[in-house]
């Protein structure tokens, strides 16, 4: 077992969450504390784009890990789990192009 694995692994019997939270919990906090950290709008694509880079790196290590200790890839499952990872911060993305709900909304192009 790798150590991205073993941590996950940790993660999710010691949280009490189940796999599929974990990855909602990672797209949010890297979403929101880069954010907030280098003093991004929510509007702009930078902290979702971090979130997207944690997401396919996450996965790329995951179907790493599948060719090197011989299990299973399971494409759908790696699909689902960039899903998972990335809906609430498109969803607050989105939201904070469209609407005034994190402040006055731009009329045109973000940063």
């Amino acid at each position: 077992m790798s150590p991205l694995q073993a941590v996950k692994f940790w993660l999710v019997q010691h949280l009490a969450l189940a796999k599929d939270a974990l990855h909602i919990y990672v797209g949010l906090t890297l979403f929101l504390s880069t954010a907030l950290a280098f003093r991004w709008p929510l509007r702009s694509w930078k902290p979702w784009a971090v979130a997207a880079a944690a997401a396919l790196l996450g996965e790329a290590w995951d179907l790493r890990d599948s060719l090197v200790y011989h299990t299973r890839i399971d494409p759908w499952g790696n699909w689902h789990d960039i899903w998972n990872t990335l809906f609430w911060p498109s969803a607050l993305l989105i939201l904070a192009r469209t609407t005034s709900l994190f402040g006055k909304a731009r009329e045109t192009g973000a940063q």
